[in-house]
């Protein structure tokens, strides 16, 4: 099985489509019959590289973590996405999509953003190009993501504060969608996570693919090998775990880990672990794995990390955890706590609560002496320090 590629029809599997209102239709389907055109093309990777080098700092670093591969008697590298430009692995997707939106003649672009970095990543990228921005944010994560929507503001993009329901991630993408609805000539909507309707999933995971792309040749350069033993990553919508796993999901001898956000736990009624509670269901425009309940209706997620704080997942990966190429482990907050305190203390890192969730994998996976284990570090902790100096006894 190809687990890379979707379908003509966009499906991964059993997951996928695209479930779209009428008046999107013409957006949609002149992004399914241009983008790969446009993205394939010379003149666009010729520019879309040379921002990832130039302006990114791309190649980031493969860094093997001596400290922790002692502790865990393993050999660990961490794929340094927290030291893109920006913080996150967000700026490879915003980028990209930016200029394939100037490509289509967008100049209004749309985002939503749950931990802030998506936001940011996006406001970053158009005040680069000179394109109009507007985020879509819940207030509770407002409220407790207050530095990234200062630099959004201050990059010059339009904050649009989201009331409704919990007022987080998935209700910010609602507003988004609304907003595509009512601007579909002008806007081009920059989705930040692998979710969405055909062909967002795909076009996602083939601008975050840089991650797995550079993973393999480090790896060669240092080991004499492309391929790690496990390669581990976060996952919510999973942008980042997408293009982690991208140049691996073919290859049989590299087992996948994806770390979800159980929240208080998996019986607690506070979770966002849509792989445990999730059934087949629609969301955001594409067939999935949904938190709902017997009516259909969305169940609240909750996580301590906004960005993960989501009640599904991208099909890439339902189809992953369906066809059992994936393990995926639920991770609560407290774990994920430890795992953040661990490496700062350990390796100086504070990583992001996101990509704690991936670290914490290592209390409860036992590795070989000899197995080569490598973690997407997805973004940096400062947008995290108000929560962790809350939870200091961790």
């Amino acid at each position: 099985m190809d687990f890379k590629n979707p379908d003509k029809y966009g499906y991964y599997g059993d997951f996928g489509g695209a479930f779209i209102p009428e008046m999107l239709h013409p957006n949609v389907e002149e992004l399914e019959n241009k983008y790969l055109e446009i993205i394939e093309s010379k003149e666009f990777n010729k520019e879309f590289n040379q921002l990832l080098k130039d302006y990114v700092g791309r190649e980031t670093p493969l860094y093997f973590a001596e400290n922790l591969s002692k502790k865990y008697q393993t050999q660990i590298y961490l794929k340094r996405e927290d030291l893109n430009h920006t913080g996150a692995h967000k700026i490879n997707n915003a980028l990209g999509q930016a200029l394939l939106a100037k490509k289509l003649g967008k100049n209004r672009i749309i985002a939503e953003t749950g931990a802030g970095q998506h936001g940011v990543a996006t406001a970053t990228v158009t005040a680069l190009l000179g394109l109009e921005c507007i985020v879509y944010m819940g207030e509770t994560d407002i409220k407790r993501q207050a530095l990234n929507v200062a630099r959004m503001k201050m990059l010059g993009a339009e904050v649009r504060a989201v009331t409704s329901g919990s007022k987080t991630l998935k209700d910010a993408v609602n507003e988004a969608l609304r907003d595509w609805i009512n601007n579909p000539t002008s806007t081009h909507y920059i989705i930040g996570s692998a979710v969405g309707p055909h062909p967002f999933p795909d076009m996602v995971a083939r601008f975050q693919s840089v991650i797995s792309q550079e993973i393999k040749l480090q790896l060669k350069a240092k080991i004499g090998r492309e391929n790690p033993d496990y390669i581990i990553a976060c996952v919510g919508g999973g942008s980042n775990a997408a293009g982690s796993f991208y140049h691996f999901v073919n290859e049989p001898n590299v087992k996948i880990i994806a770390a979800e956000a159980a929240g208080l736990g998996l019986e607690s009624g506070k979770s966002a672990a849509t792989t445990q509670l999730g059934s087949l269901g629609i969301l955001h425009g594409s067939q999935s794995l949904v938190m709902q309940d017997n009516d259909g209706q969305v169940i609240e997620p909750h996580s301590i990390s906004a960005g993960l704080d989501y009640p599904g997942i991208g099909p890439f990966h339902a189809n992953l955890f369906k066809q059992k190429r994936a393990e995926f482990l639920s991770i609560t907050d407290e774990e994920a706590l430890k795992s953040a305190f661990e490496i700062t203390q350990m390796e100086g890192i504070i990583p992001a609560l996101e990509s704690s969730h991936a670290l914490a994998v290592l209390s409860k996976k036992k590795f070989k002496k000899d197995d080569v284990v490598v973690i997407t570090l997805s973004g940096r902790g400062d947008k995290d320090i108000e929560i962790y100096s809350k939870n200091r006894d961790f």
